[in-house]
């Protein structure tokens, strides 16, 4: 019968097989977390945990709200990095380089921030929000077998995901960005996965630069707290503060004779 098919027919024909296979996987791992309606029931997280990379250590910190709200925090000796993206403006303070007061990220951090401010990830309404999801076939990460799935999303950059082929949750992650002309690729491990108001949710990542392993660092979340209510002050950037010196001398300034 597919010989009486045109070549056109056939490669239409694998292209929609293709998607459906796809498409199927991305069901199972939307179940597999809890389910579409219980994903979409979490309005916000809160995450608290550790950062490690060899005898390093800091607390970190991360506030989200859907559908694009993200606050990120790196505290050490009482010293706190900020960085946010209130659905328009990326910003971030700077304490360990020397800036206290809030500043506009660069388009690097910009990028890598926006997508992580995604609430529920590139695969949850991926044609509504212009990405594409290819099933690439099996694989293997560290010797273990996985699914493969390719996410290239709206503004060009590409997902790997490797899903656990039992459980359908993700293992790892691999992110390729394009930016300025240049490829910016990393990695993410996942695992220790906890029921958090219905929703499974990794408790444990190692991140770091996918051609560099001694840049892997650990990160563990030992409390996520699901559907708190985060104000948009948390999100915005907030105005810079002006010491007191500052504002007696301009204040000394705008004064006219006889005041």
């Amino acid at each position: 019968m597919l010989r009486n098919l045109p070549i056109a027919a056939l490669i239409g024909l694998s292209t929609l097989v293709a998607a459906q296979t796809a498409d199927e996987i991305v069901s199972k791992n939307l179940t597999a977390k809890g389910g579409i309606e219980k994903i979409k029931a979490l309005k916000s997280l809160k995450m608290t945990g550790r950062f490690q990379q060899g005898d390093f250590t800091a607390d970190v910190g991360q506030e989200s709200r859907a559908p694009n709200l993200i606050r990120q925090t790196f505290t050490i000796q009482g010293m706190t990095q900020i960085q946010a993206y209130d659905g328009t403006t990326g910003w971030q303070i700077s304490p360990f380089q020397g800036r206290k007061d809030p500043e506009v990220l660069g388009e690097d951090d910009l990028r890598n921030l926006t997508e992580d401010a995604d609430f529920y990830g590139p695969l949850v309404d991926y044609r509504e929000k212009g990405n594409t999801v290819e099933y690439l076939g099996p694989a293997t990460v560290d010797g273990d077998d996985a699914y493969r799935l390719k996410v290239t999303l709206k503004n060009g950059d590409i997902f790997y995901y490797y899903l656990d082929p039992d459980t359908y949750l993700e293992i790892r992650i691999e992110k390729q960005r394009f930016i300025r002309g240049s490829v910016r690729e990393s990695l993410t491990n996942l695992g220790s996965y906890k029921l958090i108001s219905g929703v499974y949710l990794p408790m444990s990542l190692e991140v770091g630069d996918k051609r560099d392993p001694n840049s892997m660092t650990q990160i563990t979340f030992s409390n996520i707290e699901a559907n708190l209510h985060l104000p948009d002050s948390e999100f915005n950037m907030p105005a810079a503060v002006i010491p007191a010196t500052q504002k007696q001398a301009a204040g000394s300034k705008t004064r006219t004779p006889g005041q």
